[in-house]
């Protein structure tokens, strides 16, 4: 898979781990980290708006929009983002089984709101 079609991750550039995760991503992507636009959900609510994603929403959720225009969030996104990472595809196919999808996104949600919880950020 060897698409290098512009992706706009729009994710929480307050967060520790969410830093640590994109840097990670950014080396593990190599070459293909150039297509793919980090944007600071806590800086960009109009944007947001703009593109039908309530800040709170973004906040609670990593949301990504395709070259197309269409923006996945939550577990999906992190499934577009990985594919594009060679070492990282069994992974995505892995999180995206029936059955572990679900679970995951859980999983994601209630780690996200105890995240924000602790930070005092919760919406």
């Amino acid at each position: 898979m060897s698409d290098r079609s512009m992706l706009k991750v729009y994710y929480d550039a307050d967060c520790p781990i969410c830093r640590r995760d994109r840097a990670r991503y950014e080396r593990w992507a190599g070459e293909a980290s150039a297509s793919v636009a980090w944007i600071d959900v806590n800086r960009h609510d109009e944007r947001l708006r703009r593109r039908g994603v309530e800040p709170k929403a973004a906040l609670l959720s990593l949301h990504v929009e395709d070259a197309q225009g269409r923006i996945v969030d939550g577990i999906d996104a992190y499934i577009l983002l990985m594919r594009r990472v060679p070492r990282l595809r069994p992974l995505a196919w892995l999180i995206g089984l029936p059955v572990v999808r679900p679970l995951l996104a859980r999983a994601y949600r209630r780690w996200v709101r105890r995240r924000l919880a602790r930070q005092g950020r919760l919406p």
